[in-house]
């Protein structure tokens, strides 16, 4: 396109296009432009300005502050040049006409000759200034930096909430952790210390200059000779200290991900004796991130030495220009003892520009990788009243030709079904047939690519997702329990949890007698992912949790998997009682399991191979058919077994 002129452009933009889709591309095109602007430190800055609203005339007081403690600094000097000038050597008062008044009033020159403690205390005063303004400086910088971060952390872990489903199975937990604690923390430094420092450098070298252009300019240009060098130095520094932080962070967040998965998965890496295997993969992790820091440090190394090299130089440079001009009689004692002080504050906040350079590109990347997450579209965006209805969820379900794939490969071929209100829907099948695809798509999880999903004949897309999901019930073959009470997971679900209702809910879940066994009964934590308990006490624990809210719709995604049979039958009989008029799915491998439903489906290969009662279904050759003979074959050797143990 950029070969043709502007408007033929436009035109080939436009007008191949319905106006939505126009409209869509130009959203997108902004949308990328902000992101890579947002990469930049002038980006990132801009964005810390938008999360410190609220507190910005904070910030904007302590940095007025700082400028006022820089004036202060300013002014020592001057008032030891000026006794030394024009007090102690007795030269005219070039000073300002009020200086003068206040001097004569005192008695004159010849009087603060005779007490120079009277300008000891002015310094002293100016000291104890200086000290106030840095307090309050201190206090509203704080404020203004930690107000900014909170509302950063708030922000980050709201969007993360509102993120899609697909994008948190893809996201690495070690790299987000990161990104939400690591990756702020360096923005907070940056904001509440090499910013303001920024702004001190900046006015000090403003005022060094014009003070010093004043007693000598040909002195003054002099001391800022190697100047030039020295920033072109900096920038050059920054541009590639930039991209070796993002090398940095990203080895760093490997090693977090290496690290969590470790942790959490530790009973698995004890199970199959994987330790080595784990210390290898963490020290590789390890090496990745030294030999990313250690390019790093070089960098820096080299940066210090040059800069403390030019800093030196330059102050060299400058003190033999001033003693040159003191030996020639074109400055005078306390004008050199002017330039002497004034020269560190103007060589050295040069220096310093390369520590702000380099904290600046350091939050520009940790700035950058927070925005990333901000910047994911949210699953919510497209709310519009037409599709955040609230209907009735108790209702018919309908699967009516949905196909849906993951990326390039299908998972579900247009299957087609019907659940009616109160129902009970078992589903069976292989591995990576599409059970759990399925039950995903019924809570907007994902939403499938062709046909469609009603409920009491509303499309699925126009339900509003919260409020869908706040109307189904869901235990997960893997059920995930907080490091905290078990009486805590069972109510998590609830607002205000009464301890009765828990008891009620874990008996359903024949969970309550063993629970009480416990020496701290519902108290007991059940550890980090509820590593505490058994596999099955685990699934019955999150069916209790389930049970305690208020659902239409239940899905048991293979969660009495963990259960002997005979304590899944209970559970089954006590759900049939209590979840009266709720529509119930249940996948399952276990036949005795399905054999209650009202309707059984068979899930092969994304299809649906047979759909019918149990009864019907073992009449008719397939894949249940065969499933329920080989297990009732085993029940059979089982119970004949147990016989003869018996009798033995």
């Amino acid at each position: 396109m950029g070969h043709f002129p502007p408007a033929v452009a436009c035109r080939g933009f436009f007008c191949t296009k319905s106006l939505p889709v126009c409209i869509s591309r130009l959203k997108n095109l902004f949308h990328r432009k902000e992101r890579i602007h947002m990469n930049s430190s002038k980006g990132s800055l801009r964005r810390i300005w938008f999360f410190m609203k609220g507190k910005r005339l904070h910030y904007v007081g302590a940095i007025l502050l700082v400028i006022t403690n820089v004036a202060l600094q300013y002014v020592g000097p001057l008032i030891s040049s000026w006794t030394i000038d024009r007090i102690i050597t007795g030269g005219d008062m070039e000073v300002p006409g009020m200086v003068v008044n206040l001097v004569n009033s005192m008695g004159g020159k010849e009087f603060i000759a005779a007490n120079l403690w009277f300008c000891a205390l002015i310094l002293a005063l100016i000291t104890g200034l200086r000290g106030v303004c840095s307090f309050f400086q201190a206090k509203l910088l704080n404020t203004a930096s930690e107000y900014t971060v909170r509302r950063i952390k708030d922000s980050l872990y709201s969007h993360i909430q509102d993120l899609p489903f697909d994008y948190h199975v893809k996201a690495e937990t070690g790299d987000m952790v990161q990104r939400c604690t690591t990756d702020v923390e360096t923005v907070r430094r940056f904001i509440s210390g090499q910013l303001v420092e920024l702004c001190r450098g900046i006015f000090m070298l403003l005022v060094a200059v014009v003070i010093l252009g004043r007693v000598s300019l040909v002195l003054t240009l002099l001391s800022l000779v190697l100047m030039p060098f020295a920033i072109f130095f900096s920038w050059a520094f920054h541009k590639n200290a930039a991209k070796q932080f993002k090398v940095v962070d990203e080895a760093d967040g490997a090693m977090t991900t290496v690290l969590q998965e470790n942790l959490t998965g530790v009973r698995v890496v004890r199970a199959f004796g994987r330790q080595e295997f784990e210390r290898q993969k963490f020290s590789d992790a390890i090496d990745k991130l030294f030999e990313a820091c250690k390019k790093l440090n070089n960098m820096f190394a080299f940066f210090w030495s040059f800069s403390d090299f030019t800093a030196v130089a330059q102050q060299a440079v400058t003190l033999m220009g001033a003693m040159y001009f003191v030996i020639e009689k074109d400055m005078s004692y306390g004008n050199f003892l002017l330039f002497n002080s004034y020269i560190g504050m103007l060589i050295w906040p040069l220096r310093q520009l390369g520590r702000v350079l380099s904290d600046a590109a350091k939050m520009s990347i940790a700035m950058g990788r927070v925005d990333e997450i901000l910047f994911e579209t949210s699953e919510y965006k497209d709310e519009t009243p037409q599709n955040t209805k609230k209907p009735p969820i108790r209702a018919d379900i309908v699967f009516d030709g949905v196909s849906f794939s993951y990326d390039s490969l299908p998972v579900l071929k247009n299957v087609s079904f019907t659940a009616k209100a109160g129902e009970t829907v078992a589903i069976l099948g292989p591995t990576g047939s599409g059970k759990s695809t399925l039950v995903q798509l019924l809570q907007r999880l994902y939403d499938c690519k062709e046909g469609k999903i009603t409920i009491g004949g509303v499309d699925i897309k126009n339900i509003d997702r919260h409020y869908l999901r706040s109307r189904v019930g869901i235990v997960l073959q893997e059920p995930f329990l907080y490091s905290r009470s078990i009486e805590e997971n069972i109510g998590i679900t609830c607002t205000t949890p009464e301890p009765e209702r828990v008891r009620e809910m874990a008996a359903v879940a024949s969970v309550h007698d063993v629970i009480e066994s416990f020496e701290e009964g519902y108290e007991t934590l059940v550890g980090e992912r509820g590593v505490t308990l058994s596999g099955g006490q685990k699934q019955r624990v999150a069916i209790a949790r389930t049970l305690m809210k208020d659902n239409d719709i239940l899905i048991f995604d293979d969660s009495l998997s963990a259960v002997d049979t005979e304590t899944d039958a209970k559970i089954r009989e006590e759900l049939n009682t209590r979840c009266e008029g709720i529509t119930t799915f249940i996948i399952s491998h276990r036949i005795s399991t399905l054999s209650g439903a009202d309707k059984i489906i068979v899930l092969e290969d994304g299809r649906i191979s047979a759909c019918g009662t149990h009864q019907e279904l073992i009449e008719i050759e397939g894949m249940y058919k065969r499933i329920y003979e080989i297990q009732s074959m085993v029940e059979t050797v089982e119970r004949e077994e147990g016989t003869l143990n018996a009798q033995n």
